[in-house]
């Protein structure tokens, strides 16, 4: 590998922890940079090695929201548990099923979610929002449960995924969804990241550099989040949203 490959992938791996830690969806970034300076790496194991990265990035991205923003813990813990779970679950299933067949459905909702959060500008911009114990309950149990079983199939967006979820049923602000996505999300790479690596579809060494710099861009874009607030977290998920249908549609043009 040349040393443009190699700063390639640190670039990368940096821009991936920063819009990880601020709405999800850096895999968008690092995976693609992989199979570029991979050209022959098969898909699993960029999954794989992209998962050993960002679980270590989010992790960070997870601490440092918590120094500012007031966390659960008795409510996520369980939701983490499911979520190492679900993932897992995910992971294996990816192993036996083409994920292309899912490429369709999650296009529908990218598009639903991002006009859904340019119709009603204030989603997301109060710091908690009244909801009944059942939609609170429900929304954990998809996050926990759906999103994760996701993020292990197929995985793009998981973040953004877990924050609109958080954000419409349980009723916190764009931010405080943001920090409990992270939480979740740790969970959801850990789970798949076991799977993979029982799979043998990691590289342990190039993983390790790669954590280093998504642990960087995570600490940089957590920062940034809780500096600027919802509003700034709004306008990075319509862009990563917007990103992900460009995408995606590609994809299913070209397959």
């Amino acid at each position: 590998m040349s040393t443009a490959d190699i700063v390639l992938l640190i670039v990368a791996a940096a821009m991936a922890g920063w819009v990880d830690a601020v709405v999800g969806g850096g895999g968008l970034v690092l995976i693609p940079a992989m199979l570029i300076a991979y050209p022959g790496l098969p898909t699993a194991t960029a999954l794989g090695t992209n998962k050993f990265a960002a679980v270590f990035g989010t992790a960070s991205a997870a601490v440092a929201y918590a120094r500012k923003v007031r966390l659960d813990a008795r409510t996520l813990a369980p939701v983490f548990v499911l979520a190492v779970l679900s993932s897992g679950a995910g992971a294996y299933v990816a192993s036996r099923l083409p994920t292309e067949a899912f490429t369709p459905i999650v296009l529908g909702l990218l598009v639903a979610v991002g006009i859904f959060v340019v119709c009603k500008p204030d989603f997301g911009s109060a710091t908690l929002q009244t909801r009944s114990r059942t939609s609170k309950l429900v929304g954990l149990l998809v996050a926990g449960v759906v999103v994760a079983f996701y993020d292990g199939v197929m995985g793009p967006g998981t973040g953004t995924f877990l924050i609109i979820t958080l954000t419409a049923l349980v009723g916190t602000g764009f931010l405080e969804s943001s920090a409990r996505a992270k939480v979740i999300n740790t969970g959801t790479n850990l789970g798949a990241l076991v799977v993979f690596g029982l799979g043998g579809h990691i590289l342990w060494l190039l993983g390790l550099g790669l954590a280093v710099a998504n642990i960087a861009g995570a600490q940089v874009g957590a920062h940034m989040a809780l500096g600027r607030g919802s509003s700034f977290v709004r306008w990075v998920l319509l862009a990563v949203v917007l990103v992900m249908v460009g995408k995606l549609s590609y994809d299913l043009i070209t397959d």
